[in-house]
Order: C-alpha cells, then structure tokens, then sequence
C-alpha cells in the first residue's frame, strides 16, 4: 500500500468513518479491502490492536479473504509461527491473487527455502505482461530487502529499468548496502537527502552507510541531523553512540547509549555498550551492573548474549573478582557460541590472575578444540602481551608467524608493538612496513599509541624511520 494513500481524502473519510463508528459502536458498512487497508495503515501507525481488530472484523465477514489473510500470514512469520502462517495461507480461497503468490514466496524465505521462492516467483516472472513487468520485479526486489536476502534483491533489481523516483532509489540504496556497496549506497542517499532533507530515514541510513565505510565522524554528523528533526529517533541516538564509541569519545558516546536504553528499555544492545564503555572508563562496578541489567533481559536467541557474558568476565577480571569471572563464562557452556574463543577468555582471566598453569590449560584446550589454529594462537598471543608477558608474547609471535600462510594480513602489528617493547628497532621496523602495507586497519588500531594522534597508518613508516636515526 503506497503511503500517499493513507494521505488521500478518500481514506481520511474512510478512517474517520470506521473510527466514529468504533466509539460509537454503530456498524460502519466497509468491505473487506477497506478494512485491510485500515490494518495496514494502524500497522504503520504502530496501533497493533487496532490493526487487529480491523482485520478480524474483515475475516469475521468473508473467512477466506485475501488481503486479511495475508496480513495474518506476515503476522505469523513475524513472530516465527510458521506452521501457523502456513495454515493462514491455506485458508486463502482466490489462489490467482498475486498477493497469495508474495505471501507464498514469504513464507518459504522465512522457511529459509529461497531457491523455491526464487523457482516459484521466476515462473510469475515468465507469465507476467511487459507492460506490468517493471512493478512485478521491483515488488519481488522489496520482498527480499524486507526479509534480509540481499544477493536476491539485487538480482531481481538489476531486471529492472531504473526509474528517477524516491522509491526506486531508495530501494536501491538500501539493496546496495545490503550486499556492501556503501559507497554506492551513500551516493544514492545523499540524493534522496537533497530531495527531502528532513527525513530522518534517509539521514539514519546514510549514517549507516558512512559508518559501514568507517567514516565515523561522517556517520556522527548524519545522526546529529536525524536527531534534530526528531530528538527521540532511538536509531539515530544509537548510530551517534555507535560512531562516538568509534572516535574514540567515551563519556559522551555512553550518554548516547544511555538515552537509547532509556527509549527501548528492553534492548540489551544499549545496556551492553553502556557497559563496555564504563569498562573502557575503569568503572567497573558500574558496568557490571548493567551488564547484570542486560542479562536479566536477554534472550537465549539474542545475538549480543555471549558479549554480555564476556564483558561481564572481563569487569570481574580487572576487579580481580577471577573466579566470579570464570562463572560468568562458565555460563555459556550450553550457548550456540564459539567456545573456543570463550576457552580463550578463560586463560585470558587466568593470566590476570597469574594462574599461568591453569591459564596454559585453557589454552591448551582451545588449541586442540580450534579449526583455525592460527586465529586461535594470534588471541593467545595477544593474550600475554596485554598481561604484560611481553618476553612470552614475543615467543607466541613467532610461532604464529611460522605456520601462517604468506598472504596472511593479521597479527604483524602485535609482532611490531612486541619489537618495540623489548627495544628490537630492526624487527620492529620489518613488522610495522608489513603491517602498514598488508592490514592498515589493524595497524592503526594497535600501534596507535606509539604515534601522534590523527597520523594516518600510511604515515607510520617514514615517521618510525626518521625517529629511529
């Protein structure tokens, strides 16, 4: 249903006949269609109930009804009741109506079954009239950009002729970022931008694209505009949060998080980062406690869950609370999670601790567990170097540089900050130009504290070099 309908006078009328008719408990005399669309538009409002009611009011006068059945059907999936979004399609009677066809397809996407959605709406495809092909694709595109299936939505778009259009741009730009051309992305939301600049969706997206991009002070300033048209936008707060944190500015990307948790209360996201930034501020008492916060509230199937419990661990570490921090891992035994990485933490917490028998244990066992050796051995090293076991580090180094293959991009900056410390300037400087050249990114994380701020990694060579004389 196009927005600008629910702008129109034909439905302002309808909307305040059903809705006088709702207080005053007189019968309102819509069709099915009529009560559908009056769902989709409370649907958009956010009124849930009021969606709801709508369309069993419309189902109540025709069971078989397409358009209320297929809302049900989005319904079901949306909430991950599948076998219950399947009996909902069943019950549609006009099995022609292209909307059962989108529901169809829906529903095996969601049913993670795309190659059968694809067969099924290719076939449409081959059946569909030139003169209707253009809205047919871009409708299937959508389709697969709402449920997250971006090589497909790109596919399906790439059938379609562009059209100068907001709509069809900004469906572009969002499948654009979807398959992570941002920069492309990012040009195609500056321009819905110059159409409209006080939408709020297009500023948050482009903070997204900048941020994707590591542009972080770009995606700063996007939010700020996002957030000056609506101060409580929570994605807006959270993008500003997220690029603050980037750059570095801690205290100020914390009051980020901070008004974001308090608009979504139940989203463990903001407390987690709440507390890892108090981590990253040494109040560790503090970030315990919202850490505990986010725990009471997350969900098994949460994304974030192991975070929460890492960053748990890692506050008890630095409070030489060793044992309490074990527990925390120890709780993510039955978790669909990397456990070797937990394994990992675990020497890591027994090395704060200087446990180092009970550390190698963990160590061990991570090493034994692992099907990537190397990644596994780089945190190990990296583990007794932020311990400060700088001569061990050094020796892990070594080793992890001898079995990784010759185009390998990570861990020479680890290398490097370890020649620095033991005073070796010849290896140093082998491992910085191999850093610099091979992974920039990590090399501008990692040594950062060795050179000005602001110098860019690229920068770091001739500096080290002219210091070094």
């Amino acid at each position: 249903m196009n927005d600008n309908y629910f702008e129109s006078e034909d439905f302002l009328e309808l909307l305040r006949q059903y809705e006088q008719a709702q207080q005053t408990g007189m019968p309102a005399f819509l069709d099915v269609d009529d009560l559908a669309d009056l769902a989709d538009y409370y649907q958009m409002k956010g009124r849930f109930d009021d969606a709801l009611s709508a369309v069993d009011q419309a189902l109540s006068q025709d069971p078989t009804a397409t358009l209320p059945l297929v809302f049900k059907v989005r319904q079901a999936i949306s909430e991950d009741r599948l076998d219950e979004a399947a009996d909902y399609l069943g019950r549609i009677a006009d099995t022609s109506d292209i909307e059962y066809l989108y529901a169809s397809a829906e529903l095996f996407i969601a049913q993670d079954r795309i190659e059968e959605a694809d067969d099924l709406l290719r076939q449409k495809l081959r059946e569909t009239p030139v003169d209707e092909l253009q809205d047919y694709v871009v409708d299937v595109a959508n389709i697969y950009s709402d449920y997250g299936v971006h090589d497909k939505a790109m596919e399906w778009m790439m059938r379609a002729h562009h059209e100068n259009n907001d709509d069809f741009k900004e469906l572009m730009a969002r499948t654009l970022f979807g398959v992570g051309k941002y920069k492309d992305s990012e040009k195609l939301f500056n321009e819905l931008i110059d159409h409209d600049p006080f939408s709020k969706d297009y500023w948050n997206a482009l903070a997204n694209a900048q941020f994707m991009q590591e542009d972080y002070a770009g995606a700063v300033a996007s939010s700020e505009y996002a957030i000056a048209i609506d101060p409580s936008n929570a994605e807006a707060l959270l993008s500003k949060a997220n690029g603050l944190f980037r750059l570095d500015n801690i205290e100020e990307a914390l009051d980020y998080y901070r008004r974001y948790s308090q608009l979504v209360p139940d989203d463990e996201y903001g407390l987690l980062h709440q507390g890892t930034c108090l981590i990253s501020m040494g109040r560790y008492e503090e970030a315990l406690k919202q850490l505990d916060k986010a725990l009471d509230i997350v969900t098994y199937d949460s994304p974030y869950i192991t975070d929460i419990y890492q960053e748990a661990a890692f506050a008890c570490c630095e409070m030489g609370d060793f044992e309490v921090a074990l527990a925390y891992l120890d709780d993510t035994d039955h978790f669909d999670c990397d456990h070797v990485d937990i394994e990992v933490v675990k020497g890591h917490v027994m090395l704060a601790a200087n446990d180092l028998g009970r550390a190698e244990r963990y160590f061990k066992h991570a090493l034994e567990t692992t099907d990537k050796p190397e990644k596994t051995l780089l945190k190990i090293s990296v583990s007794f170097y932020d311990n400060k076991l700088v001569d061990t580090a050094y020796a892990m180094f070594q080793r992890y540089l001898s079995i990784i293959p010759p185009d390998a991009t990570e861990g020479f900056s680890y290398m490097a900050l370890c020649c620095w410390d033991m005073k070796k300037p010849k290896e140093f400087m082998k491992h910085l130009k191999t850093a610099v050249e091979r992974n920039p990114r990590e090399a501008a994380v990692v040594l950062k504290p060795l050179f000005p701020e602001g110098m860019k990694p690229e920068e770091f060579v001739s500096y080290m070099e002219q210091q070094l004389r």
